[in-house]
C-alpha cells in the first residue's frame, strides 16, 4: 500500500503567536530573539514574520544585523511558556487523525495518514482538515506538504508559505523534483553544493541523470544518498515517541455554545474517542483532564487522579462531566472542549470490585463498540447520548430532506 505522508509547518510560528496576542502587530515586521539594543545586541533572529522578511531578516541571523536591515521592526523576547502551550494545541490537532505522529520541532512534525483515509477522506482532504482546525483552534496558518513519503513531503511543505498545501503524486515525482534547485536536497551544505556546481549540476533533475557509480565516485558515502534523493527514494517511517504520555482529544464548536445538554453530548463523544485509543493501545491511566476554552479564547484545565487504573468511557465521562460542573462559569460561551488522560501504567487485571459485574457490563459494551470501530470505523457507532440533535453520526450537520 503507497504511504501517504504529510509535513506539518507553522507558518512563522513565534512571531505569528505574538502577532496573534498583540493585534497592534498585524501587518508589521514583528522580529523574535534577543534585545537589539539599537544595533549593538549579541544574540540571534528566533524567528520573525513575513513582513519582516521583506527586509531581508531570517532566522538565525545575529540581531545586530536584523536591526541594520529592519530597524523599524517590532522587537519581542521569546516567550517559551507560551509557545510550548501553543505547540500542545496544534499537536492535540495532529492526534485527531493519526497516531503516527514525528515530531520534528516545536512547530513541525511529519504524520503518516495512510490508515487515517477511510475515517477522514484522503491525504489532501486530511491536510484540508488539519489546517482548517489549526486556524479555528489557535488562530494560526500551516503550511502542509502530502508525498508518498518523508522527503518529498518536507519539499513540498516548504514551497508554497505561508498558508500552503502542495501535493506530490507518486506518478508525477519526476516532475515535482527534477526542476528544483539541488540547494532542496537533505545534506548537501555549501561545499557539497560546489562539488555539484563544478560537475555541472544546479538542480534535482541534473543529479538524476549521472549513474550510481559515478556518483559514488565523485561524491563518496554521500554519492548513493544523493542518487536516491534525486529519484525521490525515501523508505524511512514515521516514527512514533516509544512512551505515550497522554492521550486526548478536544473538539471546536462550531458555533460557541452555552447549552448545556450539546455540552453534556460533546463530553460523552469525546471520552469515547479517549477511550477507544486507550483500549487500541492498551493503555490504562489514573488522571483524567478536562480543558474548557470560552468564547474569549480564556482557557482553564482541570484535573482528577482517581485511585485506580482506567480506560473505561463511562468513568472518563462521569470525571469529567464533574470537573465541568464544579468549574464552569454558568452561562458562559464555550469554544472549546477537551477530554484527556495520562498518569499510564501496564495494564493489569487490578482487585476484584463488589461491582464487578457492573464493571463487566461496560467493559463489554466498550468492547463491542470497539470491534465495530475497528471494522467500520470510529464514525460508525456512538452512543446515543453523545449524537447531538441535528447532527450525524459523524458529528457532521445532516443533511436537510
Amino acid at each position: 500500500m503507497e504511504r501517504i505522508i504529510l509535513h506539518v509547518d507553522m507558518d512563522a510560528f513565534f512571531a505569528a503567536i505574538e502577532q496573534r496576542e498583540h493585534p497592534e502587530f498585524k501587518g508589521k515586521p514583528v522580529i523574535v530573539g534577543a534585545d537589539p539594543k539599537e544595533g549593538r545586541g549579541r544574540g540571534v533572529v528566533s524567528t520573525c514574520s513575513y513582513e519582516a522578511r521583506k527586509f531581508g531578516v531570517h532566522s538565525a541571523m545575529p540581531i545586530s544585523q536584523a536591526y541594520r536591515l529592519c530597524p523599524q521592526g517590532i522587537y519581542v523576547r521569546p516567550n517559551g511558556a507560551l509557545y510550548s502551550a501553543v505547540s500542545k494545541e496544534i499537536f492535540e490537532i495532529f492526534y485527531e487523525f493519526t497516531d503516527l505522529v514525528e515530531p520534528l520541532s516545536i512547530d513541525e512534525a511529519f504524520l503518516d495518514v495512510t490508515g487515517s483515509t477511510r475515517l477522514f477522506g484522503d491525504g489532501v482532504t486530511i491536510a484540508k482538515k488539519i489546517k482548517q482546525r489549526i486556524v479555528e483552534k489557535e488562530r494560526l496558518t500551516a503550511s502542509i506538504g502530502v508525498a508518498p513519503n518523508k522527503y518529498l513531503a518536507k519539499i513540498a511543505s516548504d514551497l508554497d508559505k505561508p498558508d500552503g498545501l502542495v501535493v506530490v503524486e507518486a506518478d508525477k515525482i519526476e516532475a515535482f523534483l527534477h526542476p528544483l534547485d539541488i540547494s532542496r536536497l537533505w545534506g548537501a551544505g555549501k561545499k557539497t553544493q560546489q562539488v555539484l556546481h563544478q560537475m555541472g549540476i544546479r538542480t534535482i533533475g541534473d543529479l538524476a541523470r549521472f549513474p550510481l557509480d559515478v556518483l559514488k565516485k565523485k561524491l563518496g558515502s554521500q554519492g548513493e544518498h544523493f542518487y536516491r534523493l534525486a529519484h525521490g527514494i525515501d523508505d524511512r517511517p514515521v516514527v512514533v515517541e516509544d512512551e505515550v504520555k497522554s492521550v486526548s482529544n478536544e473538539h471546536t464548536f462550531g458555533r460557541d455554545t452555552s447549552d448545556e445538554d450539546e455540552i453534556r453530548q460533546t463530553l460523552l463523544f469525546l471520552a469515547e474517542k479517549v477511550g477507544y485509543r486507550l483500549r487500541k493501545k492498551q493503555l490504562k491511566g489514573r488522571t483524567i483532564h478536562l480543558k474548557l476554552r470560552y468564547e474569549n479564547f480564556s482557557t482553564i484545565t482541570r484535573n482528577l487522579s482517581l485511585n485506580h487504573l482506567t480506560d473505561r468511557t463511562k468513568e472518563i465521562f462521569e470525571v469529567v462531566q464533574r470537573l465541568f460542573k464544579e468549574n464552569y462559569q454558568q452561562g458562559r460561551k464555550v469554544r472549546l472542549l477537551g477530554v484527556g488522560v495520562s498518569g499510564f501504567e501496564e495494564k493489569a487485571a487490578g482487585q476484584l470490585s463488589l461491582f464487578q459485574d457492573q464493571e463487566e457490563k461496560h467493559e463489554r459494551l466498550d468492547r463491542v463498540q470497539d470491534l465495530l470501530a475497528d471494522r467500520f470505523g470510529k464514525h460508525i457507532i456512538h452512543r446515543a447520548e453523545s449524537i447531538r440533535p441535528g447532527k450525524n453520526a459523524k458529528g457532521e450537520p445532516e443533511e436537510g430532506g
